[in-house]
């Protein structure tokens, strides 16, 4: 059995985060280092590394919350796309990365995972992102 991830803690609780979504089968919130304003995860309750090892009922339900909250994003910032990486890098939890992006460059740009996370700024975009 794998260690729990940081995702799996925030799941129970443990840790807390800044939520914009949840329903039985995955939870959203936002990164706490994020690309642009809005860059939320995607994760399944159940913490499987890889997304392909995902049994189909956990992925399809991943990927149904992850086209509503995308669907959502994009009423919230007209005219920006939303990007989705799944890149896998990080936390041994399969996560999904949705990014509100105006151009190339802001969508490849680095997170800086040195800098302070700003909860204040973030509690007010999840606010203002959840439904």
């Amino acid at each position: 059995m794998a260690e729990d991830s940081v995702f799996t803690k925030i799941i129970r609780g443990e840790i807390p985060c800044h939520k914009v979504y949840e329903d039985e089968k995955t939870l959203a919130f936002l990164d706490i280092h994020p690309v642009q304003p809005g860059h939320t995860l995607v994760i399944p309750k159940v913490q499987v590394e890889f997304i392909w090892d995902l049994p189909d009922e956990d992925y399809q339900a991943l990927m149904a919350s992850v086209k509503k909250i995308g669907e959502h994003y994009r009423d919230m910032f007209t005219p920006k796309q939303i990007g989705v990486i799944v890149a896998g890098l990080g936390v041994p939890h399969t996560h999904v990365h949705l990014i509100p992006f105006s151009n190339e460059s802001e969508l490849k740009a680095h997170q800086d995972l040195n800098l302070e996370a700003d909860h204040a700024a973030l509690a007010e975009m999840a606010k203002k992102l959840a439904f």
